[in-house]
């Protein structure tokens, strides 16, 4: 199994391919911009139907965010009762 996924691995360019005579290109132009954050999701069909947008998505994942953070003060509330 291993052997296949190494296999699978290997370089599919061509060896005319000759990349030190293409000029223009810059090492790790956009480096920088992809370390500042890039966070992409896949979301699951059923669930992707369920947000049209980002923004949707953004909301829904707020609005969760501040109802965990309640139940967990009220949870602490309650223990110390």
């Amino acid at each position: 199994m291993k052997k296949d996924i190494e296999n699978e691995m290997e370089d599919e360019l061509l060896s005319e391919y000759d990349f030190t005579q293409m000029s223009g290109g810059v090492r790790g132009k956009y480096v920088e911009r992809y370390r500042s954050g890039t966070n992409l999701v896949l979301l699951d069909p059923d669930v992707a139907q369920a947000f049209p947008n980002d923004a949707a998505v953004n909301e829904a994942l707020r609005m969760l965010i501040q109802i965990a953070q309640r139940q967990q003060l009220n949870t602490m509330v309650q223990q110390r009762e």
